[in-house]
């Protein structure tokens, strides 16, 4: 691996780091990362990164705030150490849900978070599933915004299913089934929600059949999974055989455990993009580190990011 390539990581997610530097056959850079007493967060590059190309593997997770934080103060100590580019490869991008004032004297957070990290000195955005694609418009920085699919579906495909129908869990999620739907050569439905408050919804209608059908509901993110256990209960109410999930990110807060344990829902898959623990046997994770050491080395080598996107890992 070239000497001016560099690769390091917060502890959002070193699991996941450590598994891309092994995919891509170099070490993780040191870096020194500790909380003083009232809570400041300090952090030293062990290594001369002078002229070099580093890739900060660091996804905003709960606790989103300190992860956040933490990625900004790296960023600014590569930039004062002289480092030539700086890509912030984020899986999870959190705040991604505040992209709109969806009432009066709300922020739009997703772009606050956009600005801090530009102003930081981040010079490309490496992300998976944002939780709507306009939130690329925020940054004036390259984002290269990628999709989960091809791993999660080749998984789908691994379990031999018959008779699947893609569910999208709401209107919005549409499009993402769509091409699920063509990429598993299949039918798609649609469940039309109304949002009661945050983390919690209503099912108001089932566009589709499922009938008969092992339903695969596809969404990017299961927050505290209220959305997806209701669902997964109505569609087993429509006749649906099984409930499989996919999701690209797997927060899992509060009573997600007790909720996905629901005798309804078969299975859930999910990346990680975000580390897990604890989790009931039923969740299955699958891994996007080879996915993003070819992301990695194609940024550095100047590649097209299409010759990922049709690569192996497209190939489902």
């Amino acid at each position: 691996m070239d000497k001016h390539l560099t690769v390091l990581s917060g502890t959002a997610n070193r699991e996941l780091a450590e598994r891309v530097s092994k995919s891509l056959g170099t070490d993780l850079t040191t870096v020194d990362i500790k909380r003083f007493n009232d809570g400041e967060t300090y952090v030293k590059i062990q290594k001369s990164v002078r002229g070099c190309h580093v890739f900060i593997i660091q996804p905003t997770s709960p606790p989103v705030n300190d992860n956040l934080m933490e990625l900004l103060i790296i960023v600014d100590a590569l930039k004062r150490a002289s480092a030539k580019e700086i890509t912030a490869v984020i899986p999870y991008y959190g705040y991604s849900r505040q992209d709109r004032k969806a009432t009066s004297r709300e922020p739009i957070t997703a772009r606050l978070v956009a600005g801090l990290l530009e102003q930081a000195g981040v010079n490309r955005v490496v992300s998976f599933d944002l939780h709507v694609d306009q939130i690329q418009g925020f940054f004036d920085i390259p984002v290269d915004n990628l999709e989960a699919m091809p791993v999660l579906a080749k998984s789908i495909k691994e379990r031999k299913l018959k008779d699947m129908v893609v569910v999208a869990p709401d209107v919005g999620s549409a499009v993402r089934a769509r091409r699920w739907a063509k990429s598993l050569q299949t039918d798609m439905a649609i469940i039309d929600k109304r949002r009661i408050a945050h983390g919690e919804s209503q099912v108001m209608n089932l566009i589709g059949e499922v009938k008969g059908k092992t339903a695969i509901i596809i969404d990017d993110i299961i927050d505290t999974a209220g959305t997806i256990s209701t669902a997964s209960t109505e569609l087993m109410k429509q006749g649906a055989k099984e409930v499989y999930i996919c999701a690209t990110h797997g927060i899992f807060s509060k009573e997600a455990m007790k909720k996905l344990a629901n005798k309804d829902i078969k299975e859930v898959i999910v990346t990680d993009t975000l580390p897990h623990k604890d989790m009931i046997d039923k969740i299955k994770t699958v891994s996007l580190a080879p996915f993003i050491a070819e992301l990695i080395t194609s940024i550095f080598d100047g590649e097209p990011m299409g010759i990922i996107v049709q690569g192996k890992h497209a190939q489902i």
